[in-house]
């Protein structure tokens, strides 16, 4: 009892001690505050560009969030990169879950954003219920592919507290319907679909959207429609932030690479390295260059 009284109810001089340490502590509290969609929507009110990569597991999902990068991505793509698969096809929900659960014991701030599959979301009810279990898993947000038709699913889930992203452009799941992985919305009358589109989604809740292989005007045209921050992957360099695949930004891409990677392991000695010069050219605006953009 009263080695308590000492140690709480001490001196002036203590008290200087405790003030300085809670100080301290809530500086580093400040330091790792997470990362939501409110937060996100605010830096792209104050023109902040947020960096956002694809993530697979928790050690990578440690350094991402020690580097500052604001949203992991639990993409589909992890059936190619990580599976061998030759399309995100084949990727099942339980395969999404399994990595949303590894990526979120991994980080400390960062948004996670989970893709919803292949099939996940035929309809607004099925898309709940799938969505539910990437939530549970540790997603703070789902992605979907989709345009008009996605309208009424992305209400759905939005008035049941789970969080959207949508995604337009080139959408990989949609490959066999679009001929391959080619740049979309060139044609005045497909650009201004696309545009509709982007606000559509915005107003049945979507709290942020990517904008993938587009041409670099159609991609500042629809950010600047936008109050939610666009996320561009081949979509120019004005959109609110941008993505890649982990893989391909640290230079891991058997076969051709896509004119929008940028590998930033080259001249670096570590990826943690390549992890903050991507973050600094998206901050700077270096990236993406004249050269990754349509």
């Amino acid at each position: 009892m009263s080695g308590y009284l000492q140690e709480t109810g001490g001196s002036s001089g203590d008290n200087s001690v405790g003030n300085a340490v809670a100080a301290t502590s809530e500086k580093k509290a400040a330091a790792v505050k997470a990362v939501t969609a409110p937060s996100l929507i605010a830096m792209r009110a104050k023109n902040e560009k947020i960096c956002m990569l694809t993530c697979y597991d928790a050690s990578f999902s440690a350094l991402m969030d020690k580097c500052g990068v604001e949203v992991l991505l639990i993409g589909d793509s992890l059936g190619m990169v990580c599976q061998g698969q030759h399309s995100t096809l084949p990727v099942t929900i339980a395969d999404i879950a399994y990595h949303t659960a590894s990526v979120a014991r991994g980080s400390k701030s960062a948004l996670i954003l989970a893709d919803m599959p292949f099939g996940s979301y035929p309809n607004p009810q099925v898309a709940f219920d799938n969505a539910v279990k990437l939530m549970q898993a540790g997603a703070h947000m789902v992605k979907l592919e989709g345009g008009a038709w996605l309208e009424s699913t992305v209400r759905f889930l939005t008035e049941r507290s789970v969080p959207v992203c949508a995604h337009l452009g080139l959408t990989p799941q949609s490959v066999h319907m679009l001929g391959g992985y080619k740049v979309q919305a060139k044609t005045l009358d497909s650009a201004n679909q696309l545009k509709t589109e982007a606000q559509l989604l915005q107003a049945a809740g979507a709290s942020m959207l990517v904008l993938e292989a587009i041409p670099a005007t159609l991609g500042k045209e629809v950010t600047d429609l936008l109050s939610i921050p666009t996320i561009g992957i081949g979509a120019g360099p004005d959109c609110a932030g941008q993505v890649l695949v982990m893989h391909d930004m640290l230079g891991v891409f058997p076969g051709r690479k896509a004119r929008f990677v940028r590998n930033f392991m080259d001249g670096q000695t570590s990826i943690e390295a390549a992890i903050q010069a991507y973050i600094a050219a998206v901050k700077d605006g270096s990236f993406p260059a004249a050269e990754h953009c349509f």
